[in-house]
């Protein structure tokens, strides 16, 4: 509920400069869309340049290779870096920084007349394209969170998958008529005037980011950006690259470089404040971390095909660069037809399966193409690989959105395109192997081979990935993405919506960013049978003045689902006033009597009930309060968890300088063990709740996130 120093009626609010008609209009949309866009169609454009570079600079077709996985190894470290440093910095300053490094980019290799200078060119693309799609997944929430709506419109996440998607097919169409009409050069100097216009979009149609920059010292900006985790998994991914770059022959030194760079890695990340990579998450939060894999072994399935098929009918078949890139047009056109329809849907399990299933259908015609196969039933075989790309991406894309917490949702969707990007390596090595001996039918059938085996482990993955129907299930009863807060639109006073990062202290006990909770697990472990979890405050009239009002009642969703699953006690708290509870507040007490002079906190409205998203069930607990302490309740707290045989409390409300601070410091006293979380957790005033999480809470309790619930009830068992 409001804090004791907060005593306004909530009231509705806009972003300054926002838009007074569609928030989500051409104006915004228009730049994310073209700066997401200009990674995948470096990626695909490339294809129909390769034979044309080896050419022009007396090189076999196989060197040119680097050209494609320097650009995927540089996007695999800078997507989720990027993510990072638009969390830290502010998504739109990142956004046009990684813009403008593309311009860069595209002089250099404009001007290139040697292999290293478009190797540099294709690693400046690489990580100044990076910033586009991570930066948008984060201004796009920035905007639902600024306008009040519940989620954003589906026509918008999905308008950034096409984009992603469709450009990655129709690259190589678009790069055989340039290459074709303009010579190779052109798969380099199309990022000009294309970045040009996205940097002026954006400049014009996203507003500033509002929080100023604060580096601090050297030392605390790396420890908040994880910078050695940033290098431990670029040194990983390099020595993995160079390894597959091998293959067929066997670099073992590549390979044990890569795991133990791996191994390090991992013990860092565990012991990292503010981990780049965030393994416990990972392991606690399996949908996350299916959907990586998931989308990762699509892609490489898809790239596959990209790339090898463009080359067997440029080298095989005999057909130009322009002919090869327009028989891959269809496949294009089919990924933004799949991944509209997709978008359109809530359900995600179904066109996850459709798509394995497609993936699949495809590999195995490819085992029948060859070089008398009819032009017509080639492209009928790529088509299949549009719909498969279209459906995927969309599909995996939201299941993201759904699961990732939206504290680290940038770094989160970086990593989606690195998992991505570690696929379309694999895909390259694959290729390269398949055709070391020369581009033929034989090695197309290799390649078909290795893609059955690969669209197989997605299906069954897929089809038994349990969650996907759960989640489903869950949406279908969610407000529809792009409607409003049933309660008011957060505040948009210019501060952070996400809790600030600070660089903590360590403990023996605890190594954590105690705004969101990653932390080691304490010991002992909590159980679930002894354990209520405390939902506190998650009113509409409460929800409204916080920022990210549905990202923290998203994380207490999670929550009750984990109570629910694991057997918890579940006590439900809401503050109201019945006419005599009003009565008999005096006027000395601020925060209540200000709030029956407003009249938000009168009992039996709608601002006052528990969040429709939050369904009671029959055994648990709702108890009415009428100051700020939860065991200031019309019923006997105390004896009611007594009743239950309750001596562990896991506490998550609104807000954290109210109902939170007062019911753990009575808790405390009263010798619960107590566990808060920290994302499930929020304040009107980020700096409050920043120092009550590092500074206050520590002592009485165990600050985790709902992540963490499950690693803690597994480690009881």
């Amino acid at each position: 509920m409001p804090s004791a120093g907060d005593t306004r009626a909530p009231e509705r609010t806009s972003e300054a400069g926002a838009p007074r008609g569609n928030p989500f209009g051409a104006r915004f949309v228009a730049p994310l869309y073209l700066g997401a866009s200009l990674n995948p169609v470096n990626s695909s454009i490339i294809a129909t340049a390769l034979v044309a570079i080896a050419a022009a600079l007396h090189i076999p077709v196989g060197d040119t290779a680097i050209l494609i996985s320097s650009l995927y190894l540089t996007s695999a470290l800078a997507q989720p870096a990027a993510g990072r440093l638009a969390e830290e910095f502010g998504p739109r300053r990142i956004f046009v920084a990684g813009i403008t490094l593309v311009l860069v980019a595209g002089i250099v290799g404009s001007l290139a007349h040697s292999l290293t200078a478009l190797i540099v060119a294709r690693v400046l693309i690489g990580a100044g394209t990076s910033a586009g799609y991570p930066a948008a997944m984060l201004l796009i929430r920035r905007r639902a969170e600024q306008t009040g709506h519940a989620a954003p419109p589906r026509e918008v996440l999905g308008g950034l998958s096409i984009t992603g998607a469709a450009t990655v097919a129709v690259g190589p169409a678009i790069g055989g008529l340039l290459i074709g009409g303009a010579g190779w050069r052109a798969a380099f100097w199309i990022n000009i005037p294309v970045a040009a216009v996205a940097l002026f979009l954006a400049l014009a149609g996203i507003a500033r980011d509002p929080d100023p920059v604060r580096f601090g010292s050297p030392r605390a900006l790396a420890s908040r950006i994880d910078l050695l985790g940033m290098l431990g998994f670029g040194g990983s991914l390099t020595a993995l690259m160079i390894f597959l770059d091998a293959l067929p022959r066997l670099d073992w030194p590549a390979l044990a470089a890569a795991l133990v760079l791996a191994a390090a890695l991992a013990g860092w990340e565990l012991r990292a404040a503010q981990p780049f990579l965030d393994v416990r998450l990972l392991v606690a939060n399996g949908a996350l971390t299916r959907t990586y894999l998931r989308n990762g072994l699509t892609l490489m399935g898809t790239y596959v095909i990209l790339y090898g098929l463009t080359q067997w009918l440029e080298v095989a078949r005999g057909l130009s660069a322009y002919q090869a890139g327009l028989m891959l047009m269809p496949m294009g056109v089919l990924t933004a037809l799949a991944a509209r329809v997709v978008s359109r849907r809530a359900a995600v399990r179904w066109p996850l399966i459709a798509c394995a299933v497609l993936l699949l259908v495809g590999a195995m015609a490819t085992l029948f193409v060859g070089s008398g196969t009819p032009i017509a039933a080639v492209i009928c075989v790529t088509a299949v690989f549009g719909l498969t790309s279209g459906a995927g991406t969309v599909a995996n894309q939201t299941v993201l959105y759904q699961e990732a917490p939206a504290a680290a949702l940038g770094t989160a969707s970086g990593l989606l395109r690195t998992f991505g990007y570690i696929g379309s390596i694999a895909s390259a090595a694959i290729t390269g192997t398949a055709f070391h001996r020369g581009v033929s039918d034989s090695g197309l059938h290799s390649i078909a081979w290795v893609l059955v085996a690969i669209s197989a482990l997605v299906l069954v993955m897929t089809v038994l990935d349990r969650q996907l129907a759960r989640a489903d299930r869950h949406h279908t009863n969610q407000p529809p993405a792009g409607a409003r807060n049933p309660g008011p639109a957060p505040s948009t006073e210019p501060t952070r919506a996400e809790p600030t990062r600070t660089e903590l202290p360590r403990t023996e006990s605890r190594s954590a960013d105690m705004t969101t909770g990653t932390h080691t697990t304490p010991t002992p472990a909590l159980d679930p049978a002894r354990t209520a979890l405390l939902l506190m405050d998650f009113q509409p009239v409460v929800l409204g003045a916080v920022p990210d009002p549905q990202g923290v009642l998203a994380r207490a969703g999670e929550a009750l689902a984990w109570a629910r699953a694991h057997g918890a006690h579940v006590v439900f708290v809401r503050v109201a006033l019945a006419d005599k509870d009003a009565a008999a507040v005096p006027a000395h007490n601020k925060t209540f009597s200000q709030a029956v002079a407003a009249g938000y906190l009168t009992d039996g409205t709608a601002a006052t009930a528990v969040h429709e998203s939050l369904k009671a069930e029959e055994d648990d607990l709702t108890v009415r309060k009428t100051r700020i302490s939860a065991f200031a309740s019309d019923t006997d707290l105390r004896a009611e968890l007594r009743a239950r045989n309750v001596d562990t409390l896991v506490l998550a409300g609104l807000t954290t300088s109210g109902v939170v601070l007062t019911t753990l410091r009575q808790a405390a006293d009263e010798d619960y063990r107590l566990f808060l979380l920290a994302d499930a957790t929020a304040d009107p005033d980020p700096e409050v709740h920043r120092v009550l999480m590092e500074k206050v809470f520590p002592h009485q309790a165990e600050i985790i996130s709902t992540a963490d619930l499950a690693v803690l009830s597994t480690a009881a068992q």
